[in-house]
């Protein structure tokens, strides 16, 4: 018996009839993707620089990644980690190789990473004060700052429209100005364990943290005993030009969450701990069902192969540079619609004059799908494989929305 065709209709029924409604109601149903493009249930191809919000790193059905996703399943998918697999210990080397010495923890998600991150300041905290009578476990993180819908990653997110209706929340947070190491520094006490950023805000309209904020961070966390943890789960893995975007600054935290674009479109999280820092998890306090699995970890290391032998990171560097200058360009062009320009390499958030929802219908109507985020701010995440005739063929459709609008 043939299996029923679906279409647009039927599956928007479907939707409205037994899918939770936790997200405003999808405007496409998408049945394909091939690179940097995806088609809908009726044909239409569209330029996808949503990327997944950051996931799909090497874009739809990449070769290479196909190929090891498909040979894992072959093999072997899950063991648990009541057992080795060769893949999650590869893995572990290959991103303690990017990120310096230390040990990697994995998960399935950048929520859980984060959640691990807590925890481990949490476990920071016990060892600083002494003991659990005298524990301190105060985290420090920024205004607007988006860290997971988990009950740790919520409390550590101070937006009202994330927290509404859920408390009472996880106590111990307070939230400083981002790019203000005073406003941080003011919130330090004896209670303080860790200080917890995001290198680019990516959910509240694409902020970049400044090179010099990053290295005072550094400063104050060695001052005063704290662990410097950075949530790079939407901005790292090569997003920036650079395998984490704290590189630019040169500095060094002491454990990293990361999960998006790690497995290019397989779930996946990943948490790198500094050597010493590393050794406060131990069998019991920390785990994970899915954690880890060799399919996971093969479609990792895909990625990774990737990114090195196409050489992503030198292209993202050289091609974004000209592409933030034609945007800009639009920005002078349409001050009627578009006020600025922000971010890094790949990950951009142009900030409209209004709300941004009829911008992006218009967007998808031209054929370029690019998401929203914080207060009225297009995001463009395209793929890390996207060339400069991709990034040309965006401002194009943005010029000629922006046109139309007069």
């Amino acid at each position: 018996m043939n299996a029923p065709t679906i279409t647009r209709t039927s599956t928007a029924e479907l939707y409205d009839a037994y899918v939770v409604k936790n997200y405003a109601r999808p405007a496409l149903t998408l049945v394909r993707g091939d690179g940097c493009s995806v088609w809908d249930d009726q044909g239409r191809e569209y330029l996808d620089f949503t990327s997944g919000i950051g996931v799909s790193a090497l874009g739809h059905c990449h070769p290479v990644w196909v190929e090891a996703v498909r040979r894992q399943a072959g093999e072997v998918a899950h063991v648990s980690n009541l057992f080795r697999n060769p893949q999650q210990g590869e893995l572990a080397r290959q991103l303690v190789a990017r990120a310096g010495p230390g040990r990697v923890f994995f998960c399935n998600s950048g929520a859980e990473a984060n959640e691990a991150l807590i925890k481990l300041a949490r476990l920071h905290g016990v060892q600083k004060a002494g003991g659990e009578e005298g524990r301190c476990y105060k985290i420090i993180c920024a205004q607007n700052a988006f860290h997971g819908r988990t009950f740790g990653g919520m409390s550590a997110t101070p937006q009202e429209k994330i927290q509404k209706g859920f408390g009472p929340l996880l106590p111990g947070f307070a939230f400083g100005k981002l790019n203000d190491l005073p406003s941080f520094a003011g919130l330090i006490d004896d209670q303080t364990c860790a200080i917890f950023i995001e290198t680019i805000q990516g959910e509240s309209g694409i902020n970049p943290c400044t090179d010099e904020f990053l290295v005072g961070l550094r400063h104050l966390c060695d001052r005063h005993r704290l662990l410097l943890l950075i949530d790079e789960v939407q901005c790292g893995i090569g997003r920036t030009g650079k395998f984490f975007a704290f590189e630019h600054a040169g500095v060094l935290p002491d454990a990293i969450g990361m999960a998006k674009g790690l497995a290019g479109g397989f779930p996946i999280g990943a948490v790198w701990i500094r050597e010493n820092a590393a050794e406060y998890f131990h069998p019991g306090s920390h785990g994970t069902t899915f954690g880890g699995t060799p399919l996971a970890c093969a479609a990792a290391l895909a990625v990774l192969q990737v990114i090195d032998r196409e050489k992503l990171l030198e292209k993202v560097t050289a091609n974004s540079k000209p592409w933030l200058q034609q945007l800009e360009q639009l920005a002078h062009d349409f001050p009627q619609h578009l006020k600025g320009v922000r971010g890094r390499g790949y990950m951009v958030g142009l900030q409209m004059t209004s709300d941004q929802a009829p911008y992006q219908a218009a967007l998808r109507e031209a054929g370029l799908l690019a998401p929203g985020a914080g207060n009225n701010v297009i995001r463009l995440l395209p793929p890390l494989i996207a060339t400069s005739a991709h990034l040309d063929r965006s401002v194009e459709i943005l010029r000629r929305v922006l046109q139309a609008k007069g």
